[in-house]
């Protein structure tokens, strides 16, 4: 297969001309550091669009293949086939000096790295590129970005969905329009660089269990040990620290790898260490016991209070027409705090989702605002700002989603509308804007815009929720079979001077999170037992992956925020736009643009919490001038350590 067409004009490909791999591999299961790759298929592409080379084979994975009814490779049909590490080497050839490239290119490049790990090889990809996450910024008029959607949108010919071999034939078509829209829009690349990756890496390692009671607060001068307290423990002691551990464990204490002004008790036979914990226990002013104290005391912890369990139901999925949402009122910007203290939803304070008044109350369904609705001009209507300084073209942001439109960070092929603001004509995008023929207007059009059909751009079925800032949706789930996972996915304007790093806080009833591996950021992206994860799809785009189904019942609020990397500040960096979809290919439920912060360098995204038999998500759009390592300790982690 080729990716030159009649309308694929090489020469004018420069910047997006690479030597490609196209990669899709059959898996037993979802998990790469547990699963095994069942199939696997390879072309690769040079810069002028020509095919260079084809490889795929079936893979004996020396165990259950996993959902046969998924992918059709039985243990009958894989046996005889050669093993991954015997094939590693013509794999890795064929790789080497070439960009991955694969629809939800993590799940295939985690697998291969496991693959490559086990068979004691080094996986040879320096950079890979998602044609999900291309497509997201493209964001073609399909109702979701499954492979299958794509190539039915970009004429694509597809034999067998499933099948490693005809995917990536079909993932070839894919690139080729997507890499052609990406041309026409002047959208950069989102490539994502990838490390070399040690094995250590991928050792499988089992889960934590959570502690099953909540903590009960600082130990008593007097003692007792109470079932929940959180113990951390430094420097040198008589007994094992495993065995230590292993008896705190048992007997219901919750034991933590660092100190916070959470922690219950230090345990430590060197007080006068000054090690990081012992700074940190003094500074926040946790007790400090040494070993043969907390020994005596665990012959008589006391019992503590379980974690409360919620049912949790699920809410129905809405129809086309219609949408299942909570309305709020509360999405006023509010003064940004630099304390995580001082503000709901910061740690500490009381939880955003508590009934009081001006909470979000949950509404009947309702259809979507048809477009041209007086109360809602915008409905339907992509509108992107150019030009002004921050809090003008924020003001005008808010505007727009007042108006029922929604506001865009990037020129995508679902903008049907511009709004230029002061030095907006200046922007590099305009000449392809007036190539396009997108209507351009000033910001007086935002008082009284006209209320024709938007042009040049085909609807979907359904647009997503349009949030204002503390708006709130209830989270619909499929009723039977399997719960997918939810992908919070966050995007920004790509920045050339600093990074943007997203993460992830599981929280208790407390606001707390129970242990420290409960903190999801780019040094720890999955928690211990894979119910949530970070995914990278790009330089500007990162997602967190949620299997709500699955979540502890001590979980009771997953909070997404942003921190830079650096000295700028989210005034700089500009707006950070949200969506959250049903499935790593689902199309968004619901989107927000949130561009309340200037000077601040963390901010709060979105928080999915349970209320009564439901999951919600709520765009919160809080910024902090403190940094990461400030936002954690209120959440009770210490990043420092």
């Amino acid at each position: 297969m080729s990716l030159v067409s009649a309308s694929f004009n090489t020469s004018a490909m420069g910047d997006y001309g690479y030597d490609w791999a196209l990669v899709d591999v059959e898996t037993s299961g979802l998990v790469a550091r547990r699963d095994r790759v069942l199939s696997v298929a390879v072309i690769t592409i040079g810069p002028d669009g020509e095919q260079t080379g084809e490889f795929s084979t079936l893979l004996d994975p020396g165990c259950d293949p996993g959902p046969v009814e998924v992918h059709g490779l039985t243990a009958e049909r894989l046996r005889g086939a050669p093993t991954f590490d015997q094939v590693a080497g013509r794999i890795g050839a064929m790789l080497q000096d070439r960009v991955l490239v694969a629809h939800n290119a993590q799940f295939d490049y985690d697998f291969l790295a496991h693959e490559f790990a086990r068979a004691r090889m080094w996986l040879p990809v320096s950079q890979r590129l998602c044609t999900l996450a291309l497509n997201r910024q493209v964001d073609p008029p399909t109702d979701d970005m499954k492979l299958g959607t794509l190539a039915t949108h970009y004429d694509v010919p597809q034999q067998r969905a499933h099948d490693a071999l005809d995917d990536t034939r079909v993932l070839a078509g894919i690139l080729r329009a997507s890499l052609r829209e990406a041309a026409r829009l002047d959208l950069p690349l989102p490539l994502v660089t990838c490390p070399p990756r040690a094995e250590s890496q991928f050792t499988p390692k089992p889960p934590k269990t959570p502690c099953a009671y909540r903590n009960p607060g600082r130990l008593a001068s007097d003692g007792p040990l109470r079932q929940g307290m959180k113990v951390a423990i430094t420097g040198e002691t008589a007994h094992a620290r495993a065995e230590l551990v292993g008896r705190a464990v048992a007997a219901g204490l919750n034991m933590m790898t660092s100190v916070s002004r959470h922690t219950s008790v230090l345990v430590t036979n060197e007080p006068a260490s000054g090690s990081a914990k012992v700074r940190r226990a003094l500074t926040e002013g946790v007790p400090v016991i040494d070993e043969h104290t907390f020994l005596r005391m665990l012959a008589d912890v006391r019992p503590g209070t379980a974690h409360e369990a919620t049912a949790v139901a699920a809410a129905p999925m809405a129809e086309p027409e219609a949408e299942s949402v909570v309305v709020t009122a509360d999405s006023a910007p509010r003064t940004p705090s630099a304390a995580p203290v001082q503000e709901a939803p910061v740690p500490g304070a009381p939880p955003l989702s508590t009934a009081a008044p001006g909470v979000p109350v949950p509404a009947p369904r309702r259809p979507a605002p048809s477009v041209g609705a007086p109360d809602k001009p915008l409905a339907g209507r992509r509108v992107l700002v150019l030009g002004g300084v921050h809090a003008d073209a924020a003001a005008a942001r808010t505007r727009i989603v007042e108006l029922g439109g929604s506001a865009a960070i990037n020129l995508s092929a679902s903008v049907t509308d511009v709004v230029l603001l002061e030095k907006g004509e200046g922007d590099r995008r305009m000449s392809r804007i007036a190539t396009l023929e997108l209507p351009v207007h000033d910001l007086h059009w935002l008082s009284a815009p006209t209320a024709t059909a938007a042009s040049g751009t085909t609807p979907r079925v359904q647009e997503p929720h349009v949030m204002p800032r503390g708006g709130v949706i209830d989270l619909p789930t499929p009723h039977g079979g399997p719960k997918p996972e939810w992908y919070v996915t966050a995007g920004w304007a790509p920045q050339p001077d600093c990074g943007i790093d997203v993460v992830a806080f599981l929280l208790d009833e407390d606001q707390q999170v129970t242990f420290d591996e409960d903190f999801i950021f780019y040094g720890a992206p999955e928690s211990p037992a894979g119910t949530v994860r970070l995914l990278t799809g790009g330089p500007a785009e990162q997602t967190i992956a949620l299997d709500l189904a699955s979540l502890p019942p001590a979980t009771r609020k997953v909070v997404v925020a942003a921190a830079i990397d650096g000295a700028a500040t989210f005034g700089t960096v500009g707006a950070i736009q949200i969506g959250a979809a049903l499935g790593s290919s689902g199309a968004p439920v619901a989107r927000a643009t949130l561009d309340a912060a200037t000077t601040e360098r963390t901010m709060l995204l979105v928080e999915i919490y349970r209320r009564g038999p439901v999951w919600r998500l709520r765009a919160v759009g809080q910024g902090y001038d403190h940094g990461l390592d400030a936002l954690a300790r209120g959440y009770g982690v210490d990043i420092a350590d």
